[in-house]
């Protein structure tokens, strides 16, 4: 087993970089650049790489991508690397060469498997990292209450917070973004942030400073467009970067793009909230 890591904080929002492809559904290296740096001029806490479109990137894809994000990324920014292979040795191996890279942590998605088996696995996968392990998705409360016992199983990430000792929670819903940070959360991980991080870092720092109005009056801001992204998917979020002067572009297909009609439903909910 390597050597735990020291503890880690996880506060603020971060964002799970939405991934830019060209028009023949390639990756598009100078638009990550191009994001990314806009997004270091921002007090995002630090990057989840990847977000939306993980699952239709191939492993060298992937690399490419994480590599990017490394090399552009301000100093000052948490780097986390979305990690969750069905099985131990190729989640293990995937976060190994994450770290090589210089990311910081792990989010790793729960396998749809036993509540037994999700125990089994987390533990193991944390057993062999060097960097500590963030839980993506829901997990029953023993489970929770289990893992939360190991020493690099730093923290919880999910829409609901589930809060618990030993263990940091992560709000991952912008609709309940005010509640989570009240009930505990510590920080969120958000795709709106890809569009625009300035009106979730507002709610977070609201929250900071305690003033619970304007955090739910940003809550209340945003709550269209999100609604929009939710059921439009990723193709809604990537118009809304496009009209904030990040690079969305198309989604890679399966995914399809928005028509007319669904981007001027986009373009009102997102009028007034700037990138």
């Amino acid at each position: 087993m390597p050597p735990a890591p020291l503890p880690m904080k996880l506060t603020g929002i971060f964002l799970p970089v939405a991934i830019p492809f060209d028009h023949d559904g390639d990756l598009y290296a100078a638009k990550i650049q191009h994001n990314v740096e806009k997004w270091n001029r921002t007090t995002l806490a630090g990057y989840v790489v990847s977000g939306p479109e993980n699952d239709y990137l191939s492993h060298q894809e992937k690399n490419r991508i994480w590599e990017w994000v490394a090399e552009y990324s301000a100093p000052e920014k948490l780097l986390i690397m979305a990690a969750g292979a069905p099985g131990v040795r190729e989640t293990s191996d995937t976060i190994h060469l994450a770290d090589s890279l210089g990311y910081k942590a792990a989010m790793v998605r729960v396998p749809k498997e036993t509540p037994e088996t999700q125990i089994l696995y987390f533990r193991a996968v944390a057993d062999q990292s060097h960097v500590p392990i963030i839980i993506d998705g829901y997990l029953p409360s023993e489970s929770i209450a289990a893992l939360a016992q190991h020493p690099n199983i730093a923290a919880i990430c999910a829409p609901s917070v589930q809060t618990i000792e030993n263990l940091q929670a992560l709000a991952s819903s912008e609709m309940t973004l005010s509640e989570s940070f009240a009930a505990g959360a510590t920080g969120a991980v958000l795709n709106f942030a890809n569009a625009a991080p300035h009106s979730t870092i507002s709610i977070w720092e609201a929250h900071r400073t305690r003033e619970t109005e304007a955090a739910r009056d940003w809550q209340a801001r945003i709550a269209p467009v999100v609604k929009m992204i939710s059921q439009y998917g990723v193709a809604a979020l990537k118009h809304a970067m496009d009209l904030n002067g990040y690079y969305g572009g198309p989604p890679r297909l399966p995914l399809t793009v928005l028509t007319a009609e669904q981007k001027k439903e986009v373009e009102t909910a997102l009028d007034g909230i700037k990138g």
